[in-house]
């Protein structure tokens, strides 16, 4: 009865918090044996930022169920992702990661020698590794490796032989590193699916697949390593986690898709068993949650109040930073961070400019579409059918918006509203005044044309970047050639779905709060 006890501890542990597990059975059948052997692996690209806290909270629950834990750097797989690792850099961003992980792992109170440490390139470029490469590459098919990695390489129009081979590589770790089972997100799935389909024609065995849920960044639906705004670093300055996590989505009483809650329940309780909520005496005092629903229950009753618990928050994450900072402020700490990661060189005054690269690929994420606050609606003085909007985007100034909408849309209707806004077309006149943005809108035709603006998720701000999934670690283009007809190309896929959101190729356009969305005009046409 105790061994069986401790089975079933550990596989609490283990199995706590997480979204789905494949194999279970296996779970408990090598835990009635003996320990089980886990990887984690990461692809050395962008800087990590705290969400990657949320993987190494699990990785201490892992090493409390007395797991061997791997952590793979996957930095091979870094350049096979679209090249997000440029060849030349390669090396120095693993070091970076091997360095910022052990800081993470430590200000946590895990010892890191309890932990192996692998490079991919350790023993991904074998013979033997090669071999198998080639062996998977004769039994599996293009639509099985395209579809495996859709939800993790980035997708593009024309997708690089190495984003298909990136999946397999993945497959073979779990041989090579001779591990039971494999951690990583949610968004993995298709991935892991693979590799239980995929080695047993090799020979190999299937392993168990761990998989976190996909947790909403602190600052908002999804923290990417490319969008500065959407992530908290992990050597930002306490004065900036302030500033980012006062303007992170925290709605009194919304639990759902909070960023600021999710951390609390992946991160903080499963390393401290509780948390702290610190106010003032006359909103109650400061209270200690020793459960997370609790404190969920309570924010949904509004009892916690979102400062308090974004305040709360902020004292436990600097903690956690602290260290993590000290670490880095050493010369060579400093080296490596400009060697990994090249600030681009100014160019000089007074010297040429260099002919741009010719960008040819019609893909939604050369376009810069943001969230934009009308701020005034006035009637064009020599045009009855267009308004002249002042929209705030984020910028120290406003823009000039002029659109056509007197016939569909009331000015009272537009008057401090969110919208969503097309920001690099070349300038254009409209009756003598100067349209500087577009205004999207969905329309359908019938015995009278209707229109509509679309509408940001709730708890936008203006200036939020607006992407389509799948596409959100593109750069936008400085400003969009007419004779080009980029937007032109990719507007004949814009349409609105059956449940009224905002699509390219039915792939939703998003913010880091969800979806865009019109209000009624299903199955229209997004312009």
């Amino acid at each position: 009865m105790g061994e069986n006890k401790n089975v079933k501890e550990k596989v609490s542990l283990i199995t706590r918090n997480l979204q789905e597990v494949l194999g279970e059975d296996k779970l408990h059948s090598i835990l009635q044996e003996r320990d089980l052997n886990v990887y984690w692996g990461t692809a050395t690209t962008g800087k990590p930022h705290v969400a990657y806290f949320v993987p190494m909270s699990k990785i201490a629950d892992f090493l409390k169920a007395g797991c061997e834990v791997t952590i793979l750097f996957a930095d091979l797989h870094a350049y096979l992702d679209n090249m997000k690792a440029p060849w030349d850099l390669l090396q120095l961003r693993t070091q970076y990661y091997e360095h910022m992980i052990k800081a993470m792992l430590e200000s946590i109170g895990i010892q890191t020698e309890k932990l192996k440490f692998v490079k991919g390139t350790d023993y991904q470029l074998s013979r033997e590794y090669t071999l198998d490469v080639y062996k998977l590459s004769s039994v599996v098919t293009q639509h099985d490796a395209k579809k495996a990695g859709a939800e993790v390489v980035k997708q593009v129009e024309h997708p690089l032989l190495s984003g298909l081979l990136y999946p397999g590589l993945q497959a073979l770790d779990e041989e090579y590193l001779k591990v039971d089972a494999q951690f990583g997100g949610i968004d993995q799935r298709k991935i892991f699916t693979f590799a239980e389909k995929y080695l047993p024609a090799l020979g190999y065995a299937k392993r168990i697949h761990l998989m976190n849920p996909m947790v909403p960044g602190l600052t908002g639906g999804k923290m990417s390593s490319s969008e500065e705004e959407s992530k908290i670093d992990l050597l930002d300055k306490k004065e900036d986690v302030k500033k980012k996590l006062k303007r992170a989505f925290c709605e009194p009483g919304n639990v759902e898709n909070n960023g600021v809650l999710s951390f609390v329940r992946h991160v903080l309780f499963p390393l401290h068993g509780e948390f702290v909520i610190l106010r003032d005496e006359k909103w109650g005092g400061s209270k200690t949650y020793v459960e997370y629903d609790e404190l969920e229950n309570d924010f949904r009753d509004q009892i916690v109040h979102p400062g308090d618990l974004k305040n709360s928050v902020e004292i436990v994450l600097n903690k956690l930073l602290d260290p993590i900072r000290k670490k880095f402020q050493t010369p060579e700490m400093q080296q490596l961070i400009r060697g990994a990661y090249p600030v681009p060189k100014k160019q000089q005054k007074g010297a040429p400019k260099a002919p741009a690269a010719e960008n040819n690929e019609i893909i939604p994420s050369r376009l810069d579409i943001r969230v934009g606050r009308i701020i005034s609606v006035e009637k064009h003085p020599d045009a009855e059918s267009l308004y002249v909007e002042k929209v705030d985007i984020g910028e120290p100034q406003p823009r000039t918006v002029v659109s056509g909408l007197v016939q569909y849309v009331s000015a009272e209707e537009l008057q401090n509203r969110n919208v969503i806004m097309l920001c690099n077309l070349k300038p254009q006149k409209m009756r003598g005044i100067e349209s500087q943005a577009m205004l999207l809108c969905a329309s359908l035709e019938g015995e009278k044309r209707k229109v509509e603006p679309l509408n940001p998720p709730k708890g936008s701000e203006p200036g939020e970047r607006v992407f389509v999934d799948g596409f959100e670690d593109g750069t936008a283009d400085d400003e969009l050639k007419p004779k080009k007809k980029l937007f032109e190309k990719l507007q004949i896929d814009f349409r609105i779905s059956d449940d009224y959101t905002a699509q390219w190729q039915k792939k939703n356009f998003m913010t880091k709060l969800g979806a865009i969305t019109c209000k009624s005009l299903k199955g229209g046409i997004i312009s």
